[in-house]
């Protein structure tokens, strides 16, 4: 009989210690699986962030490229208005010499 205890005193603390190993190799599994799922679900999310990003940079790009077209306009008419202002600076200037000369005549 104490032979008979001394055995399964040897083998029930390796039957625990390997059943404690297999637990924990399953528990590490599951683990596993739930990571690799997680990382899936964070490509997939990462891919739409990706496209949503790409998304506004096009849209803010058409944006700017329209307000530059927009400035470009602007400048146009500003210049035009400077050129027109000038020519009747000029025109008023010859006006202005005339009413001196007949002034100056009287």
């Amino acid at each position: 009989m104490e032979e008979f205890m001394s055995y399964y005193a040897e083998y029930g603390a390796m039957g625990v210690v390997v059943a404690l190993f297999v637990y924990g190799y399953i528990k590490q599994g599951q683990r596993a699986d739930e990571q690799a799922e997680a990382l899936e679900a964070l490509k997939i999310e990462n891919k739409g962030q990706s496209n949503d990003i790409s998304n506004i940079e096009s849209v803010l790009l058409k944006m700017l490229d329209r307000w530059n077209k927009s400035d470009e306009t602007r400048d146009r008419r500003h210049e035009d208005m400077v050129k027109e202002v000038n020519d009747l600076s000029d025109v008023m200037m010859e006006v202005k010499g005339s009413v001196s000369r007949i002034n100056g005549k009287h």
